[in-house]
């Protein structure tokens, strides 16, 4: 896939440098102050591979401190916004710790990793310029994650979302089950999170998930940028206060959850469930779990 990081506006000599980055997991264009950021996966539906992890920090640290942008449209290439994370990509970091007797260091470094991981996420929550999160098709795990730090979520009449890690035997830890109580209340987190069920546009609106619904994935598009058209049109400056003080009173709760699900699932993530799920993943099956 050829991908365009620029744009006529964002070709010259004084550029920032991320917006001509050949990222493997994202395509950037700016132009009239919004940047638009494109999952392009490589795997199939932009799940959420190595590169993903090690691109998305940096790339919104870039668009945080770009005078140029005032809003960001984050959307999916292809037909879903993303099958969220690619387990069997991941399976050379998480393989070492999945063993029944994984000691102090293999759990360490897992530790660390999802550390890591968090942080790719936190990237997007923490970027001072508004994001507006586009949505169509399937929007699962991962997704759900990284849509919870946007700001704003709008949604095509096609699009599903699932909070589905229950389903792998593994306990949400990049950020849906510290932010999701905050967009949707504890209640219907505690309905996705601990069924893995699967909800439909309409049902996102309903619970507050996303704040609009449209006919397609361009009218999505489209709405979206009209959002961030808005915000650009405000006083920038301002508008970065806004987001400094609405993120105030929850950024302490999200970041006390954030250590604790990591703390927890580098202790009691290795299972023989989780074996199960990841070798029915593989096989294409469906797990058969036996609480061990």
């Amino acid at each position: 896939m050829t991908q365009d990081n620029t744009d006529a506006a964002s070709t010259g000599a004084d550029a920032p440098a991320y917006r001509s980055h050949p990222y493997k997991a994202f395509t950037v264009t700016v132009a009239d102050h919004i940047a638009e950021v494109t999952l392009i996966g490589p795997s199939k539906g932009n799940a959420q591979g190595p590169d993903f992890w090690t691109e998305a920090a940096p790339l919104f640290a870039a668009l945080d401190t770009d005078p140029d942008v005032r809003a960001i449209v984050l959307t999916g290439s292809g037909t879903h916004f993303s099958f969220g994370l690619d387990l069997p990509a991941m399976m050379g970091d998480f393989g070492k710790v999945l063993a029944s007797d994984a000691k102090a260091g293999p759990r360490t470094d897992f530790h660390n990793l999802v550390k890591s991981m968090q942080g790719a996420i936190n990237a997007v929550a923490d970027c001072r310029k508004p994001v507006i999160a586009a949505v169509a098709g399937w929007c699962i795990g991962g997704g759900v994650d990284l849509i919870s730090a946007a700001d704003i979520r709008v949604a095509s009449a096609d699009a599903k979302f699932s909070v589905r890690e229950v389903k792998v035997a593994i306990v949400a830890d990049m950020g849906s089950l510290a932010r999701l109580p905050l967009i949707i209340g504890d209640g219907h987190t505690r309905e996705l999170a601990l069924t893995g069920k699967d909800i439909d546009a309409a049902r996102a609106e309903k619970i507050g998930l996303v704040s609009d619904v449209y006919a397609d994935k361009d009218a999505t598009l489209e709405a979206a940028h009209a959002i961030a058209a808005e915000i650009a049109g405000n006083a920038p400056l301002v508008v970065q206060g806004f987001m400094d003080v609405l993120d105030h009173s929850r950024s302490a709760r999200v970041d006390d959850s954030l250590r604790y699900v990591a703390a927890w699932n580098a202790a009691f993530l290795p299972s023989n469930d989780l074996t199960e799920a990841v070798t029915a993943v593989f096989e294409k099956r469906t797990p058969q779990f036996k609480g061990e």
